[in-house]
């Protein structure tokens, strides 16, 4: 009884790990592919659900159903016109095909490796087929803003316009599109979309263009620098001619007060001496002095005739000491003291008395 109990045991438990082995579960993002010894049997089960295998000679090999993503790594490749650019790229796939991808690829990690080779071809054909602009730009015929302040040499440069284009960046992505997808369906791979991520200019490259860009920009602003240096020298000019205009306005106005208040002084000052000849003759007299005043002082040398007209005066005048000449020196080149005493009569006596005059030292 007991030997029966073993071998009914290890019926139970075979039967237990054979039905285990026969049965397996299909998901719903999955499809299988069936093998025997290695070699594909049946159709693919694309289907979700319980099924049934032969147990210990069958495989399940599962596949998955998604939509996968291919990312492929920034490269370096020449455009038509010769610029270096760094071009990234990206995709989504999927496996419509299970058994062909099975006999071909056989997992995701050779499928992504394939991907990679022929997506970065097809890449590599389509840039070098195109010029730079053809895959920087999508949108055909667009009017630019451009500045309103650049001037028509300016513009017949072509500063700020666009270059036009016969594509764009979006047909580019067609074409490459269109032919990797002709040769991933062998695979049982169907190609659903492609995209740029990323493209920008190689390293080697990247400063030149950013230095045309910097010229550019220099170009525009040292234009608006000469246009301001010289509507600043315009209002400097203005200003100073402003300036001079007010000055010389002013001096014109303080000399035609002045004028007519020196005219106004003459007047009053003729109308004052002119009353009789006593009048005259005093005016003449103090001018005279005054003109003393002005030209001679305690250091003061003179060399004058005796008959000039700055003694007119002391000439004239009559004291009790009469003229005196050095009596060695005749003429007019001798040297002509004139001194008299102090006399109450005559006014102009400490003027005379504390002059002298060397003629001919």
């Amino acid at each position: 009884m007991k030997t029966l109990s073993l071998i009914a045991s290890g019926i139970a438990v075979a039967g237990v790990v054979a039905a285990s082995s026969a049965v397996y579960t299909v998901g719903e993002v999955e499809q299988a592919i069936i093998t025997q010894f290695g070699k594909p049997v049946g159709a693919p089960i694309t289907e979700a659900g319980l099924k049934l295998k032969l147990p210990f000679v069958q495989e399940v090999n599962r596949i998955d159903s998604r939509v996968l993503e291919w990312d492929g790594s920034p490269s370096d490749m020449p455009t038509k016109d010769k610029l270096y650019i760094s071009v990234d790229l990206f995709a989504r796939w999927k496996i419509t095909d299970p058994l062909q991808y099975f006999l071909r690829l056989r997992d995701e990690r050779s499928a992504q490796s394939r991907l990679d080779d022929i997506l970065g071809s097809e890449t590599r054909n389509a840039v070098a087929k195109h010029e730079l602009i053809e895959i920087v730009r999508t949108t055909r015929g667009r009017t630019p803003l451009r500045d309103t302040l650049l001037t028509d040499q300016e513009l017949a440069q072509d500063i700020g316009a666009l270059v036009p284009i016969t594509k764009g960046r979006a047909l580019v992505e067609q074409e490459i599109f269109e032919a990797a997808a002709e040769k991933v369906r062998v695979f049982g791979i169907e190609l659903l979309d492609i995209r740029f991520k990323r493209i920008n200019y190689n390293e080697s490259v990247r400063p030149k263009i950013y230095d045309r860009m910097i010229s550019e920009r220099r170009q525009i602003a040292e234009r608006f620098l000469s246009e301001g240096n010289g509507e600043a020298a315009r209002i400097q000019g203005n200003r100073v001619r402003e300036l001079s205009k007010i000055q010389s306005e002013a001096y014109r106005a303080v000399e035609k007060i002045r004028g007519a208040a020196d005219a106004a002084a003459a007047e009053i000052y003729a109308g004052a001496y002119n009353v009789d000849a006593i009048s005259v003759e005093f005016y003449d007299f103090t001018r005279t002095l005054q003109a003393y005043g002005d030209l001679i002082f305690d250091d003061t040398t003179l060399v004058l005739t005796t008959n000039s007209d700055l003694f007119r005066f002391l000439r004239g005048m009559q004291g009790e000491e009469a003229p005196f000449l050095d009596p060695s020196v005749l003429g007019d080149g001798g040297v002509a003291s004139t001194g008299r005493a102090r006399s109450a009569q005559d006014p102009a006596t400490p003027i005379v008395i504390q002059t002298e005059v060397e003629a001919d030292r």
